[in-house]
């Protein structure tokens, strides 16, 4: 059986009583889509058209944060959530709950708590006020139940133009060492954007009904980061993988037809990039490969569609294990993709809503965004 240990709300003296319990609804930052108030990055009512393995990643909340602004003489904010905890002879058992508090690009500080199916945390914030993201233990999915302040009164954060990101576990964030030190996560502090995480480890090999869902989802930046799952896990000929991006990229176009699109192509994989897979192709072949269809794309009229090319963005030592970005990998990542997109970062643009419901339609007659 899973802990069900309910871990006792902080107290607080009644000469200092905090407001009371905040919707954390608002406060959402990094959302796709909703399914019954869980954070969720793959349209719940399209899943059968997907991969399982691909389902299954899109359950977990990748990404997904609180940011808030603090009035002045807020000292702390407290955060209740439900998360799942592993069992007991689960090696993953003891793991931390760890959330990371945020200013802009400043890691304010963190707070591990024991792992619980119900719990509250509280992370003290430095004086002075002003605006701040938590960012949440992916690990345990964990769902935000309530947040308060502390000593003030918290708002929902102004909005920030929408980030797009689709790719495969680089773009999730794996091997580095907290969630905020992804390449989107960085990449997004970096720019002022708000980044929805859509990388799917093991996945983001061309399926093209994430073409569609992407398509759907309202977003002022787009990002698409794959090719390497096409090597082995799914082998791919250079011919399909330049088919493959063309079809992705048309779909994608047919919602977001002016929106910035940035194509970045596979990074380094040492054992890949000169080995043949099962259908003959090496990495380096896909990848060149995965950009000729960008530029050719772009060349054709699609003035918006830039290209990053992946192979020198990281040298052997930014790897982890051969194939995952370290910290510094992440950090080089998003460096890169920060300095491409800057120039064509939307200014005064309206926001879209934060995120939309199963299968909700944000199309015009003619597949053109609304």
């Amino acid at each position: 059986m899973a802990d069900d240990r309910r871990c006792a709300l902080p107290t607080t003296p009644r000469s200092e009583a905090p407001v009371g319990w905040l919707d954390p609804a608002p406060f959402l930052r990094g959302t796709a889509w909703l399914d019954g108030g869980r954070a969720v990055r793959a349209d719940p009512a399209d899943l059968e058209r997907l991969p399982r393995d691909t389902a299954e990643r899109a359950a977990l909340p990748i990404g997904v944060r609180l940011a808030f602004t603090a009035a002045p003489g807020t000292r702390a904010v407290e955060l209740r959530y439900r998360a799942a905890v592993p069992e007991p002879d689960d090696p993953w058992a003891g793991l931390r709950h760890c959330f990371a508090l945020w200013s802009g690009t400043r890691l304010v500080g963190e707070t591990c708590v024991a792992p619980a199916a119900e719990g509250a945390v509280s992370l003290p914030l430095p004086p002075g006020g002003g605006v701040f993201a938590v960012h949440l233990p992916e690990g345990q999915s964990p769902v935000p139940l309530a947040l308060r302040a502390v000593g003030g009164a918290l708002s929902p954060a102004p909005p920030s133009p929408r980030w797009l990101v689709h790719g495969d576990s680089i773009t999730e964030g794996w091997w580095s060492t907290r969630p905020a030190h992804s390449w989107p996560a960085t990449a997004g502090r970096l720019l002022g954007l708000d980044p929805v995480n859509l990388g799917y480890a093991g996945g983001a090999r061309g399926e093209l009904p994430l073409a569609e869902q992407l398509a759907r989802l309202p977003g002022e930046v787009i990002t698409l980061a794959f090719g390497t799952n096409c090597w082995s896990r799914v082998p791919a000929t250079a011919d399909w993988l330049y088919a493959t991006v063309r079809a992705f990229v048309g779909l994608v176009r047919l919602g977001h037809p002016r929106t910035p699109l940035l194509v970045v192509s596979p990074v380094l994989r040492p054992e890949a990039e000169h080995t043949r897979n099962a259908l003959g192709a090496t990495l380096t072949e896909l990848r060149r490969a995965m950009e000729r269809a960008a530029r050719d794309l772009a060349a054709e009229g699609d003035d918006r569609l830039l290209v990053l090319p992946g192979r020198s963005l990281l040298a052997p030592e930014h790897l982890a294990d051969g194939l995952h970005p370290n910290d510094a990998g992440h950090a080089r990542i998003a460096a890169a993709v920060a300095g491409v997109l800057r120039p064509y970062l939307p200014v005064g643009l309206p926001r879209q809503g934060n995120a939309v419901g199963p299968g909700e339609d944000v199309f015009g007659a003619h597949g053109i965004r609304r």
